[in-house]
C-alpha cells in the first residue's frame, strides 16, 4: 500500500486519539444499556437510552457542526473530551453516593440523572467525529483522502469489536464503576496527548469576503449544500437509506435470537464486526477510484441485494454470511460520502455539512426503528405465522415469527434496491459526479495553531 500523501505523522496521531476516546464513549453507552436492564429488568427503560442517543445525536449535529467550523479543530477536539470527562465525572459521583437499591426501580430519578449526564458525556464525542472528517480534508493531499477515510472507517471497526467485549465484560465485574474509572483515565490521558500534538489544519476563511458568521447558521449551510449540483439529493438519498435502515435497528436483535441463542449471538456480533476493520483497510489500500458517487451507489445496490437475500431461509448461515458482506461495504459507502463532501463542500463550511448530514441522516433511523416494530408484532408477525401470508407463500418461504420478521426485511430490501437503482439513473447523480470530477479542491490555506 503506497503511503498516504500529507501530514501522515498528525493524522495518524488524531487517528489513534480519536478511537481511544471512541472506545470509551461508546463503551459508556452499551454498558449504561446492559446495566439499566440488568438492575431494572425493564425493556422501556433500555429503549429509552438508546432513545435518548439518536435524538440527541440528530438535535445537535448541526451546532456542533458550527462550532468545529468556527473554532480551531483540535480546540473542539479538546473541549469534546473535557466535557465528556466532566459529566463522566458528575455520573460518577451519582453512582457512588446513590444507595444501588435506588437504581433497581426504572422510574428512579438518581438512575435518570445518571443516564442522562452519561448519555450526554457520550454525545459531547460526536463533535470529534464531525472534526475529523475536516481534519482529513487538511492534512491529507486530495488524491489520497479516500484512503485516509478507510482508516477512520477502520477505527470505527476497531471501536465496535472492542467495545462489544470490554462493555459486557466490565459491568459483569463491577456495574458502572470500572467502566467509569477506565473512561475518566482515558479521556484524561487523550486530554494530555492532543495538547502536546502541533497540528498544521487549513485556516477557516470567510466566504466571498464576507464575515465568517458565529452562530449556527442553518440558512447559510443549506445554501451551501444547495448549491452543490446534486449533494442535496445525496444527503436525501442517504437519509431515505437511514430510514430503511431502522428496519436493521428494530428487528435484527429479534431476528438473530430467533435463530441462536443469545450467547451464541453475541459472539457472532463480534465476529462480524471485524468485517467494519477489514472493509476499512481495503478502502486504504485500494481507494475508491476517480468516481465515489457511482461507487456509493453501487455499493448500497449490493447492500439491499443482500437484504433481499439473507431472509430467503432461516438460516443463521445465510444470515452470517449476510451481514459480513454488509459489514465489509459499509467502509465504502461511508468512505465514498465523506470524500465527495471534502472536495465539493468549501472548507469553512465542512463541518456544518458534516453535522448537517448527521442529524439529517441519524434523524431517519429511530423513525423506522419506533414505526416499524409494531407493524412487524402485529401485522408480519401474524400474516406469516396463521394469515393469508402463511397460506399464500408459507410453502415454500416458511411459517411462523421468525418468517414474519423476514418478510419485513426482504420487503425493505426491495424499496431500498429500487431507489438505488434509480438513483443511479437519475439526472442529480449525473450532475453530482461531473461536480465532483471538474470542481476544484477546496482552497486551504495552511496557517499552524498554537499546540
Amino acid at each position: 500500500m503506497a503511503a498516504i500523501q500529507g501530514d501522515r505523522r498528525t493524522f495518524y496521531q488524531l487517528l489513534v486519539n480519536t478511537l481511544l476516546v471512541s472506545v470509551v464513549n461508546f463503551t459508556v453507552w452499551f454498558a449504561i444499556t446492559f446495566y439499566v436492564y440488568l438492575e431494572t429488568r425493564s425493556v422501556f427503560a433500555t429503549g429509552l437510552v438508546s432513545g435518548i442517543f439518536l435524538v440527541m445525536t440528530a438535535l445537535t449535529g448541526i451546532w456542533f457542526g458550527s462550532l468545529v467550523d468556527h473554532h480551531s479543530k483540535t480546540t473542539m477536539m479538546q473541549v469534546s473530551a473535557v466535557a465528556s470527562f466532566l459529566l463522566y465525572a458528575a455520573a460518577f459521583g451519582v453512582y457512588q453516593t446513590v444507595p444501588r437499591e435506588e437504581f433497581k426501580d426504572p422510574a428512579s430519578v438518581p438512575l435518570w440523572v445518571m443516564i442522562v449526564l452519561l448519555m450526554f458525556g457520550v454525545i459531547a464525542g460526536n463533535i470529534r467525529t464531525i472534526a475529523l472528517p475536516t481534519m482529513v480534508t487538511a492534512l491529507i493531499e486530495e488524491g489520497d483522502r479516500d484512503r485516509a477515510n478507510g482508516l477512520v472507517g477502520t477505527t470505527s471497526g476497531v471501536s465496535f469489536l472492542v467495545t462489544s467485549v470490554i462493555s459486557g465484560f466490565l459491568v459483569a465485574v463491577g456495574g458502572m464503576f470500572w467502566v467509569l474509572v477506565m473512561a475518566l483515565a482515558v479521556l484524561a490521558a487523550a486530554v494530555v496527548h492532543l495538547s502536546f500534538l502541533r497540528v498544521v489544519p487549513a485556516a477557516a476563511t470567510a466566504e466571498d469576503g464576507e464575515e465568517p458568521k458565529r452562530s449556527v447558521d442553518l440558512k447559510g449551510t443549506m445554501r451551501v449544500v444547495g448549491e452543490v449540483p446534486g449533494l442535496t439529493a445525496l444527503i436525501l438519498f442517504s437519509t431515505f437509506n437511514n430510514f430503511l435502515g431502522g428496519v436493521y435497528m428494530a428487528l435484527m436483535d429479534a431476528y438473530g435470537l430467533s435463530l441462536v441463542d443469545v450467547r451464541t449471538w453475541g459472539l457472532l456480533w463480534g465476529a462480524l464486526s471485524a468485517g467494519l476493520i477489514v472493509g476499512g483497510l481495503c478502502v486504504a489500500r485500494t481507494g475508491l477510484g476517480s468516481r465515489p458517487v457511482r461507487l456509493l451507489l453501487l455499493v448500497n445496490v449490493v447492500l439491499w441485494t443482500v437484504t433481499v437475500l439473507f431472509p430467503a431461509r432461516s438460516s443463521v448461515v445465510l444470515l452470517g454470511a449476510g451481514m459480513l458482506v454488509y459489514m465489509l461495504l459499509v467502509p465504502y459507502a461511508e468512505a465514498a460520502e465523506q470524500t465527495i463532501l471534502q472536495k465539493v463542500v468549501p472548507y469553512e463550511r465542512q463541518g456544518r455539512v458534516f453535522g448537517f448530514a448527521q442529524s439529517v441522516e441519524q434523524a431517519a433511523s429511530p423513525l423506522t426503528a419506533f414505526l416499524i416494530a409494531p407493524i412487524a408484532q402485529f401485522v408480519f408477525i401474524p400474516l406469516m405465522t396463521d394469515g393469508a401470508g402463511a397460506r399464500l407463500i408459507g410453502d415454500w418461504f416458511g411459517t411462523g415469527a421468525d418468517r414474519g420478521l423476514a418478510l419485513v426485511f426482504v420487503l425493505t430490501g426491495f424499496v431500498g434496491l429500487a431507489a438505488s437503482l434509480i438513483a443511479l439513473r437519475s439526472r442529480p447523480y449525473r450532475r453530482l459526479s461531473h461536480h465532483f470530477t471538474a470542481a476544484p479542491a477546496p482552497r486551504v490555506e495552511k496557517v499552524t495553531e498554537p499546540s
